[in-house]
């Protein structure tokens, strides 16, 4: 059974993603927002999907700005899904756990921490085959605080794991991390009482998708570059075939005349000539927005790229 959220949480806070997540779209939600349906602004939107939830930037920002009765989110990370359901269900306890973490970790000196870290992170990877999302266990409190905090902890705050699904990220050398925003998870919780979280594949969420769905997809990139193919977020690859079984998922769901929105990398950023989306998706507008890699370890290398956004239905961008 869900649980409520048991302290007052205030709701004019805007929500953050409580992970730092490899191509999240904080600082891209602005731009993106210029190409939303102007449904949702009449209402006659009443559920949003998102498949590749990763951070989760433009769903939290969605559910606090619009009135959308049913929320769907999913992911093919069992620990990331984990996460949303451990918040969903018991984000005191989290928050507690979380707090102990951060004062042990700070009262730590950098030695100490690092010894600390791989504690945690061998742990972490020890119990991977442990997790059971279908009945709700005290355990998913504590794998869910190993993950903020290998993830708040982690060099460059990145989630990758190696073809064992392990985490393989070393430590990182921060003064002073924030493990916890008690007020934020509190507020994401809320959004998650009426949110259907699901584990699996990009496909499971088309039950739920009708014409009053906006779909958002926001898929591992297809790399920009040979030496740039970061899709480790699971063990599974999500490589060029898994991009055309997207583009015919994307066509059924247009069929049923839902509105979806995705990004993707633009290959044209590395090859002029790489003309795979447009070609793939002849005949969809496509828009071209600004992003900074941030999560690139070569400071030199985090530049302005262009992201694309391809979408079913037409907008007018004041």
């Amino acid at each position: 059974m869900v649980s409520t959220v048991a302290n007052v949480f205030d709701s004019s806070i805007a929500p953050k993603p409580f992970l730092k997540w490899a191509g999240g779209k904080t600082q891209l939600i602005k731009q993106i927002s210029q190409f939303l349906p102007k449904e949702l602004n009449n209402g006659s939107i009443k559920k949003y999907v998102e498949p590749f939830i990763g951070g989760g930037a433009l769903f939290f920002w969605l559910a606090h700005n619009y009135q959308i009765k049913q929320l769907f989110i999913s992911d093919i990370n069992t620990d990331l899904v984990l996460a949303y359901k451990t918040i969903q269900y018991n984000v005191e306890e989290l928050i507690e756990l979380l707090l102990d973490f951060e004062t042990k970790y700070l009262s730590l000196n950098q030695n100490e921490r690092s010894k600390y870290f791989y504690h945690i992170r061998n742990n972490f990877n020890y119990q991977r085959n442990q997790i059971d999302l279908v009945k709700y266990h005290e355990f998913w409190i504590e794998r869910t605080a190993q993950m903020i905090f290998l993830n708040k902890t982690c060099f460059n705050g990145l989630f990758r794991v190696n073809s064992k699904g392990e985490f393989n990220v070393p430590v990182g050398k921060y003064k002073k991390p924030s493990l916890c925003n008690p007020e934020n998870l509190k507020v994401i919780a809320n959004i998650l009482q009426r949110t259907e979280i699901i584990q699996g594949d990009f496909s499971k969420c088309e039950d739920f998708v009708d014409r009053n769905t906006l779909v958002y997809f926001d898929p591992p990139y297809r790399p920009i570059s040979k030496t740039s193919n970061f899709t480790s977020y699971s063990h599974q690859t999500f490589d060029d075939y898994q991009q055309l079984r997207l583009h015919q998922f994307f066509k059924k769901l247009d069929k049923k005349n839902a509105f979806i929105l995705m990004s993707n990398s633009d290959p044209k950023n590395h090859n002029i000539d790489d003309d795979f989306f447009e070609k793939l998706y002849s005949g969809y507008p496509i828009e071209k927005v600004k992003a900074s890699r941030f999560i690139n370890s070569n400071s030199s290398k985090r530049s302005q790229i262009n992201e694309l956004l391809i979408m079913n239905y037409s907008i007018q961008v004041n």
